[in-house]
Formats: structure tokens, C-alpha cells, sequence
């Protein structure tokens, strides 16, 4: 779990510091303006021009017979679309859901040019976190012939939505990627609607490391939005991005709410509590410290909807008692 951590965390860092329809005559490229793009999504056939998170267009002929997943959130996607069959390799810490760990493995961040290669892939699905270490690989495997689409590093829940739907559409599977989308959105409304009904807002601190080196999301990240989305006052948002802070600080801020995200240390949530200096915080002296689970609260897939319930019902119980 500690690697796996680490591999989020790194992909999570990397980029907060630096996501068509025609007829067989023609292949026009989907434009890139939302709402024409929106339109485009209903009508998408094969053969088809996409463009991906770098600019790059793809052209498929007709829906793949076998696609490797570089990423878990592309992963959840595609299995959620039910190509099973259809993926030959997914990324080492893919983990969700079990089918994932029965395929056969590329690499990590570190990913082996040669076994994907091997696998003989109609397109790669790689990802915008991927970018900077991972370019020349995946030139190799354009330079080899193989389609590589770059799938977009989802920065909010509209994004996640366009991001599902994309990929469903490279892959034929459009309407069932409507259909997840359209649960998505049910799943975040019942939960808003529930929250609306709290009347004391609580600040909440997250962390997603242990100590010596804690780190936060703050402000512009994707636990910021959730956070707002929950109507929870993040106590880190005066800082930009994902960051290092001091157990002095988080003392000092003393939040309603500890959000631990993040599993690879056994007994956290006691060990968070016994921290010095922890004792004189809300969050603790309240027994609000929370683990919420790291995959479905960060990975922009079908599952984030139950993220935002986890994270919602962490901090306010309250309002899903009934």
C-alpha cells in the first residue's frame, strides 16, 4: 500500500506543479468548444478523430479489440464500460476492480515499452500525470505505430464526467458512458442535498502522509473542490496546490476534522490522535479523525461519486443518519 501511495502522491505532485462523428468518406476532428463538442458526443461513429490531452489527434477506424490502461483511473473507466475482454495489460498498482489483478501488468511509473508493444494494443490509454518522465516512452510506442490517446488529468467533477465520456466514446461504448455519467451526477446530487440540510459548517484539515513529511491539499486541488462541494471550510486553503505543513501548524489551525487519506500506515488514526500537541485539537478531543479511503476519493472514475459521499459522511454523520 505504501508504493501505491507513493505512486499517487508522485502523479498528484508532478502535476499540480507543471484531459467526432463522421461518416466513412470523412473523419473530422470533435471540436474543442464545450458545447459543440457536447453535440459531437451524441452523434460519435466509427471512424473517428479524438483529440487528446496534448493536442494530438487519433484517428480510430472502428472500436479496439485490445487497449492497454497505463493509469488505475483510466482502469476503473474502461472496466466500467465492460471491456473486460477487450483489455490486454494494466498498469502494477491497479487494483479495482478484481478483474484488474488477473491482467497482465505493464510496469508502474517506470512502465515497459516492450511488454506493451508485445501485447499488440489497437490504442494505449496513458495519462496527463504521466507527462515529463514518461514522454519518451510512450513516443516509442507511437514510433512503433500503436495509438496512444492521453487522457486528460480530470481537475474537477465536470472534467471526470467529459473524461468518461471520451474514453467511451473511443471505445464504442458511448451510452453505457452516458449511463455512468448520468448515475454519477444522481449519487452527487443526493449527497449535496443531504449536506444542504447541515446548518454549522466544520473545518476540516486532510492529509495524505504520514509523519515526518505530512502533505495537504489546498487550494485549486481536486480535494478542494470536494471539500467546497460538502460545504466544508478547508483550514490548508490558503495555500495553492498539494504541500508540506508541520504538525505544529495543523495544531494551531485546529480543525473540526482530520481527514487521514491514506492507508499505508496500520493504527493511523490512533497514531494521528497520539501525536504531540494533537490533544488540544477539536478534531481529537471530538474523536473526528477520519480515514477515508485514498482510491475512491482521488481517482476520477466511476467510483468518485462514492467518494464524495465517504468524504461528506466523515464530516457531517449527522446528515445521513436517517
Amino acid at each position: 500500500m505504501k508504493k501505491m501511495w507513493q505512486l499517487w502522491l508522485a502523479s498528484a505532485l508532478a502535476v499540480l506543479l507543471l484531459v467526432g462523428c463522421g461518416a466513412k468518406e470523412a473523419t473530422p476532428v470533435v471540436n474543442k468548444d464545450n458545447a459543440q463538442q457536447e453535440t459531437a458526443v451524441e452523434k460519435a461513429t466509427f471512424p473517428l478523430t479524438i483529440t487528446d490531452a496534448v493536442g494530438n489527434d487519433i484517428t480510430l477506424e472502428e472500436a479496439p479489440k485490445t487497449i492497454v490502461s497505463m493509469i488505475p483511473s483510466n482502469t476503473e473507466i474502461l472496466f466500467a464500460l465492460g471491456l473486460n475482454d477487450e483489455i490486454v495489460g494494466v498498469n502494477d498498482y491497479d487494483d479495482y476492480p478484481a478483474e484488474a489483478l488477473e491482467k497482465e501488468k505493464i510496469g508502474g511509473t517506470d512502465f515497459n515499452v516492450e511488454k506493451i508493444l508485445s501485447m499488440n494494443p489497437d490504442v494505449v490509454f496513458a495519462h496527463e500525470s504521466m507527462l515529463g518522465k514518461g514522454d519518451a516512452g510512450l513516443q516509442q510506442i507511437r514510433d512503433a505505430g500503436v495509438k496512444v490517446f492521453v487522457v486528460k488529468n480530470a481537475a474537477n467533477f465536470d472534467e471526470t464526467y467529459t473524461t468518461i465520456e471520451q474514453i467511451g466514446r473511443a471505445t464504442g461504448k458511448l451510452t453505457e458512458a452516458q449511463k455512468i455519467v448520468k448515475d454519477m451526477k444522481a449519487k452527487v446530487a443526493d449527497v449535496t442535498a443531504k449536506i444542504a440540510k447541515v446548518k454549522t459548517k466544520k473545518t476540516v484539515f486532510v492529509e495524505t502522509s504520514d509523519v515526518p513529511q505530512i502533505y495537504t491539499p489546498g487550494k485549486g486541488t481536486f480535494m478542494q473542490e470536494i471539500l467546497n462541494m460538502v460545504n466544508a471550510e478547508n483550514v490548508a486553503a490558503d495555500q495553492e496546490g498539494w504541500f508540506q505543513i508541520e504538525p505544529e501548524e495543523i495544531v494551531s489551525r485546529n480543525p473540526d476534522v482530520i481527514l487521514v487519506m491514506y492507508s499505508y500506515v496500520d493504527g493511523i488514526v490512533e497514531s494521528v490522535k497520539a501525536r504531540p500537541g494533537f490533544d488540544t485539537i477539536n478534531a481529537v478531543k471530538n474523536n473526528e479523525v477520519v480515514q477515508v479511503d485514498e482510491n475512491t476519493t482521488s481517482r476520477t472514475g466511476p467510483r468518485l461519486a462514492y467518494g464524495l459521499e465517504e468524504v461528506a459522511k466523515a464530516i457531517y454523520p449527522e446528515a445521513f443518519s436517517e
